[in-house]
């Protein structure tokens, strides 16, 4: 499995990170260690890397790096803040995040993530956690279905989609992903040239039923709080829904935080919680051919600054939305 996982924008990550040989680092998504053990190429003797992983699979792929520097922590990106203060650090010179689905997640098919070869529709990043997709599928309402696949897949079927998988729910328990993928192939007619009908249900059921986006969400705040002056946030994203999270936070850090319409001189504004980083960066094209899962990736970097960080200021009112 180790084999299979491709790290997207490793380079560029790492890079951007600007790692100190003692520095303290997090691997917040530690998936099969590629970004991992690339930090700890950079660190010195006296550097420190946690990890942290919500799949038990990663979890066990990771004790496998005997390196005294080096600690995961089976936990999800959501409890950065508790895992953090459980390991003693309490700040961190930089954090990375490479968010969604990993290679060895899709390619497994006892995991129910893809449609392109059969197993049991689970799609859980931890089984031992929360209801799977067939289970929320068995009972969830038409309009829940439809609601679910049309945010978080973008799909323009989702009407149709849902209707078909109510209907179907009534011969028989929907179970296994190939009975799914040709449930959907069935009520979407058309499709764009090299994507399988599935690809956007199969997507949303996996964003939902791991609350990715809200993940996401809760994370950014505590990530920027935990950062030491200067340090650097780097958060790779996949989906539209979950970069435009990540830009939408960091663009509200790179402002000043006081109210709108406050008459101030700009001497008098207080300094933003952190200051981007050049424009976001994307595979290049080399990349993208030797790993096509790369091309929707997105790479952005801020660095925090020595602002004292107001909780209030940066409340999630939902997955995505601070108050400005």
């Amino acid at each position: 499995m180790e084999s299979m996982h491709r790290p997207v924008l490793l380079g560029e990550a790492i890079d951007a990170l600007a790692i100190r040989p003692d520095g303290v680092y997090v691997d917040g998504t530690f998936g099969r260690g590629g970004h991992s053990r690339a930090i700890l190429a950079r660190l010195g003797l006296a550097g420190r890397l946690i990890a942290l992983d919500r799949d038990p699979q990663a979890v066990a792929a990771a004790r496998a790096i005997a390196d005294p520097r080096f600690r995961i922590v089976h936990a999800r990106m959501s409890e950065l803040a508790a895992v953090l203060e459980g390991a003693g650090i309490e700040r961190a010179h930089g954090m990375l995040f490479d968010l969604g689905v990993s290679s060895p997640q899709l390619e497994d098919a006892a995991r129910g993530f893809s449609f392109r070869s059969d197993g049991p529709l689970d799609m859980r990043m931890d089984p031992g956690t929360g209801i799977s997709a067939a289970q929320w599928l068995a009972t969830a309402a038409e309009a829940e279905i439809r609601e679910v696949i049309r945010h978080y897949g973008e799909e323009r079927f989702a009407q149709q989609i849902a209707k078909a998988i109510v209907a179907a729910r009534q011969r028989e328990p929907i179970l296994r992903t190939r009975q799914l993928a040709d449930l959907v192939g069935t009520a979407v007619r058309t499709r764009e040239a090299g994507q399988d009908p599935a690809t956007r249900t199969f997507q949303a059921l996996r964003i939902f039923v791991n609350q990715e986006l809200e993940e996401v969400s809760l994370m950014l705040p505590q990530a920027v709080e935990r950062l030491a002056k200067g340090g650097r946030l780097a958060v790779i994203s996949f989906h539209s829904l979950e970069d435009r999270i990540v830009k939408r936070f960091l663009a509200r850090c790179a402002r000043p935080p006081v109210p709108r319409g406050l008459p101030l001189r700009a001497a008098e504004m207080p300094p933003p919680l952190v200051r981007i980083l050049g424009k976001p960066l994307r595979p290049a094209s080399a990349e993208v051919a030797a790993n096509p899962r790369a091309r929707s990736a997105v790479l952005r970097v801020a660095e925090r600054t020595a602002a004292a960080f107001d909780p209030s200021l940066y409340d999630r009112t939902e997955p995505g939305a601070w108050r400005s």
